[in-house]
């Protein structure tokens, strides 16, 4: 397990400081639900009415009816709360699993969560009211199916290590929510509820992101790595339906990528991050493999770009952009905006560098990373690492950050950010004379195998959650070289983006957008008056079209063979390929009807 034993400070709490309940019993009641914690002291329940979602603390646990028995549920932890239309939705954590440690303390990932309604209220309520909840309270199964969610009852998963190490003595007695930094904090907005009826013990942090670590020996001395990523709720959602920025400068798939290492005492922590091309922009999914990609007001490109990197400027300090896209090709016209926009940042700690992945280093060339290595060594020499002593006093801040982006800010991103997190943990155990002058991480084959592993499964975490599937060119990370069976299963994963992004991505980010607050529900404004489809869209059925066309095609056929006893049916057979083809590009020039559009939020047009 992972120990931060270099930093003791941060581990101090005050008596004062209530614990966060990490085992509790949730009774279902007819009325309501009653959560017990069960962490060995009498300690009040909370309990949670049915009818519309109120909280109140209770000395113990109602006395239970002999004829209905309260089902029993194990929970480690209350997520948050959820207001719906008319009801209340209690979102729990149902199963855990243990991977790994941080500062000291464990660290968890949600194998399970269940919603718990409270939507008694319904009862009362006229029918499409009725309608309108249940249509909300389906997109909330999707929701229980969100991946890479991580917590701790006791460490800030938050903060990056040396935000943790500047943090004042009076903000570490804080209780982690208040601790927490807003925009890594997943849910935000479902503890609200919590916040405002005081429930500090309940109030349990989640982030998404990613949790993995490995420890090994090199000859006598034994480190330990450790990867966290942190995913920004600002501008959260799936690949299709959140690209670019928003007019405040927040992009999507911001994330932020920590790696730590421990040797004897000593810490040392990097911090990279990667985030959609900071413009307004889109790719609406139409059918077609790749969609068109789309600026938007141009015009806004230089104040939208500058907020942006403020933001990055005031959290990271100094600033380097390494942009991974085409030159040329469909991604042409995004490359050349973000540089000419760049080029009118006035800063000098903002730094612009474009590298042309696919066409310098193709698809199996990717040790010329190196050629992007060489451009930016003076940045990273420049603006270091942190490093802490045995104290858990610092030796040495970053103080910049680099930010990696391509299209999606996935398959190549992750490859480029591995490459650059592999030269600065060499540097880091030069610094602390664990390797030679010369000496590299594939000096050692054990750590480097566990290296390549540990940032292949990071990059499949970060696709997963944007995408649905794992990374693509993950072999290259995992193995150091391109293979046959990667390539095969970078095409699988091609093809069920594509029926994910098109067919199953839309309900996905209603979910998203319910969970973190972007859609705010409420009686003047649901999804029965607003969303709702009108017209062709109400009536357009990828599926049914599908079937339309097959059985246009089948009945052609087969009048085709029966040609030669009846040459009337060479006229039905045009007849039925005529609607079928016919049928094939009405879809096809009106793709976006047929794809799984988000209902709660339309796309900027």
């Amino acid at each position: 397990m992972l120990s931060v034993v270099g930093i003791p400070i941060m581990m101090e709490k005050a008596d004062s400081v209530q614990k966060l309940y990490t085992r509790m019993r949730l009774w279902e009641f007819p009325d309501q639900y009653v959560i017990e914690p069960m962490d060995g002291s009498s300690r009040s329940s909370l309990a949670v009415s049915r009818k519309d979602g109120s909280m109140k603390l209770i000395d113990e646990v109602p006395e239970c009816s002999t004829l209905r028995v309260p089902r029993i549920f194990t929970i480690f932890g209350v997520i948050g709360m959820l207001r719906l239309l008319a009801g209340s939705y209690l979102l729990v954590i149902t199963e855990r699993e243990c991977v790994g440690s941080y500062l000291g303390h464990p660290i968890f990932k949600i194998s399970s969560m269940k919603v718990f309604p409270c939507d008694y209220s319904l009862n009362n309520t006229h029918a499409e009211q009725k309608k309108t909840e249940m249509e909300f309270s389906g997109i909330l199964n999707v929701a229980e199916k969100t991946h890479g969610l991580f917590f701790s009852y006791d460490a800030n998963l938050t903060l990056s290590t040396q935000r943790l190490n500047d943090l004042g003595d009076e903000s570490r007695l804080l209780p982690l929510w208040r601790q927490a930094e807003p925009r890594f904090l997943w849910n935000n907005y479902m503890l609200e509820v919590l916040i405002d009826n005081k429930l500090d013990p309940y109030l349990l942090p989640v982030v998404q992101g990613s949790f993995h670590y490995f420890q090994a020996a090199i000859g006598k001395d034994i480190i330990d790595v450790t990867l966290i990523a942190r995913r920004c709720t600002r501008r959260n959602g799936t690949r299709m339906w959140r690209r670019g920025a928003d007019p405040d400068g927040y992009v999507a798939n911001f994330v932020e990528t920590e790696q730590i290492m421990q040797f004897s005492g000593y810490t040392a922590s990097f911090v990279q991050v990667r985030g959609s091309i900071p413009l307004l922009w889109q790719q609406i999914v139409d059918l077609t493999y790749k969609p068109k990609y789309e600026l938007l007001k141009p015009e806004e490109a230089p104040r939208v770009l500058e907020r942006h990197f403020l933001d990055l400027r005031k959290k990271y300090g100094a600033v380097l952009a390494v942009d991974l896209i085409n030159e040329h090709g469909g991604e042409g016209r995004l490359c050349e905006k973000f540089g000419s926009t760049m080029q009118h940042v006035d800063c000098d700690d903002v730094k612009y560098v474009h590298f042309d992945f696919h066409h310098i280093c193709g698809h199996i060339h990717f040790d010329r990373l190196s050629i992007l290595y060489d451009q930016i060594s003076d940045f990273l020499e420049r603006n270091g690492y942190l490093l802490l002593n045995e104290k858990g006093e610092k030796m040495k801040e970053q103080l910049g950050v680099v930010r990696t982006n391509c299209i999606d800010c996935l398959d190549r991103t992750n490859v480029t950010q591995s490459m650059i997190a592999r030269n600065m943990l060499e540097y880091q155990l030069r610094r602390l004379g664990v390797f030679g002058a010369e000496e590299t991480i594939s000096s050692h084959p054990n750590l480097d195998e566990r290296y390549k592993i540990l940032w292949a499964n990071h990059g499949d975490d970060i696709s997963t959650q944007y995408t649905g599937t794992p990374a693509l060119k993950g072999d290259f990370v995992r193995f150091g070289h391109r293979t046959v069976e990667g390539i095969l299963k970078d095409g699988w994963n091609a093809l069920m983006r594509y029926y994910l992004n098109n067919f199953c991505d839309g309900t996905k980010q209603d979910a998203i957008d319910l969970l973190q607050g972007h859609y705010i529900v409420s009686v003047n404004r649901d999804m029965a008056s607003s969303s709702q489809p009108r017209g062709l869209e109400a009536i357009a059925s990828f599926p049914l079209a599908l079937g339309l066309v097959l059985i246009g095609f089948l009945f052609a056929t087969m009048s085709l063979k029966q040609v030669r006893y009846d040459f009337r049916h060479l006229f039905f057979s045009l007849i039925w390929a005529s609607i079928s083809v016919g049928i094939a590009a009405f879809v096809r020039a009106n793709g976006r009807l047929f794809c799984n559009r988000p209902r709660l939020h339309k796309p900027r047009s």
